[in-house]
C-alpha cells in the first residue's frame, strides 16, 4: 500500500492508474477510522481495480476550533486498517499541502445551508465543498464513496458534482452501526465508558419517532414522544431533531407514507456531538 503526503505524488499515481485503463474508487475520510470506513473501502474495492483513501482533518469545515483540536488523529493505526482492507493507496496531506493560502471561494448550496447541519454549523458545507472539490481534482476517481450517516453531506457532494460537472459517480453507502444501534463515528471514542453505554439513545430516539409516525401519529406528536424520552436523560443536549422530506430536506408537517422521509438529529453527550438519521 502506497502512502502519499503530497498532491504531486498522488496525482502522478492516479494518472498512471487511469492510463493503464484501471478504475479508481475513492474514499475521502478525516481519519480515526472504524469499521464504517472500512466497509466503504471494501465496497470501493469490490467495484474498482484500485482504491485510494484520503486522510485529512479539514480545517475549513470546522466551525468550532476546539472540536478541530480534539478530533482524533491516528494515522499509523488507520494505515494498518486500510492495509488489511486491501486499500491500494493513502493520501494523507498536511493542511499546508492542501491550502497554500486559505481559500476565498464560497459555495451556496441553497436550502441545505439553512436546515439542520447547515443551520447549526455555519460555513461547514462551504468547507466540505472546497475540500471535496480539491480532492476530486487531485485524485480524479471514477467513483467516490460516502456514508449516509452524514446525509446532508451526501446531498451537498451530489450537488457539487452535478453543478460543476465532475466526471465521477457518487456512491452513498448505508450507515454501519454498533450492536446497540449507535452509528459508528470517529467521535465515539471521545466518550467515557458511561457515555458510550448511554449513546444508543440517539438511535433509539429516531426509532421512537419512526414508529410513532408509522402508527399514525402526527409529526408534532412524534417529536413530543422523543422529548418525553429524553426528559429523564439530562446528560443529553438535543441540538436539533427534525422530520424532513428526503428529497428537499425541508421539515414536514404531515407524514406521507408514499414519500421518503428522513428523521435527523444532532445531540451533545459529554461535549461530543453525535449525529444520526434514518430514512424510510
Amino acid at each position: 500500500m502506497h502512502l502519499f503526503s503530497t498532491i504531486a505524488e498522488v496525482r502522478n499515481f492516479s494518472e498512471k492508474v487511469k492510463v493503464s485503463g484501471k478504475s479508481i474508487g475513492f474514499v475521502p475520510t478525516m481519519g480515526a477510522l472504524h469499521d464504517g470506513h472500512i466497509e466503504l473501502v471494501k465496497k470501493a474495492k469490490a467495484e474498482n481495480v484500485v482504491v485510494i483513501c484520503s486522510i485529512f482533518v479539514n480545517p475549513t469545515q470546522f466551525d468550532n476550533a476546539e472540536d478541530l483540536k480534539k478530533y482524533p488523529r491516528t494515522l499509523e493505526a488507520d494505515c494498518e486498517l486500510l492495509r488489511s482492507a486491501n486499500c491500494d493507496a493513502v493520501f494523507a496531506p498536511s493542511a499546508e499541502e492542501m491550502y497554500e493560502e486559505m481559500p476565498r471561494l464560497a459555495f451556496d448550496f441553497g436550502n441545505l445551508e439553512t436546515v439542520m447541519e447547515g443551520k447549526f454549523r455555519k460555513g461547514h458545507f462551504n468547507g466540505v465543498g472546497i475540500v471535496v472539490g480539491k480532492l476530486f481534482n487531485i485524485v480524479s476517481p471514477h467513483k467516490a464513496y460516502f456514508g449516509k450517516k452524514d446525509l446532508q453531506q451526501v446531498a451537498v457532494v451530489k450537488r457539487l458534482v452535478k453543478d460543476l460537472n465532475f466526471g465521477l459517480e457518487i456512491i452513498p453507502c448505508e450507515t454501519i452501526r454498533e450492536t446497540d444501534g449507535l452509528a459508528m463515528s470517529s467521535r465515539n471514542r471521545r466518550l467515557s465508558t458511561q457515555g458510550r453505554e448511554q449513546a444508543f439513545n440517539v438511535y433509539l430516539s429516531l426509532k421512537i419517532a419512526q414508529e410513532a409516525l408509522k402508527m399514525g401519529s402526527t409529526v408534532v406528536h412524534a417529536k413530543a414522544e422523543v422529548e418525553r424520552h429524553f426528559k429523564n436523560l439530562p446528560q443529553f443536549a438535543i441540538e436539533y431533531f427534525e422530520i424532513v422530506d428526503f428529497e428537499t430536506f425541508e421539515p414536514i408537517t404531515l407524514f406521507n407514507p408514499d414519500r421518503q422521509t428522513a428523521i435527523c438529529t444532532a445531540n451533545y453527550l459529554e461535549g461530543v456531538r453525535l449525529i444520526d438519521n434514518i430514512v424510510f
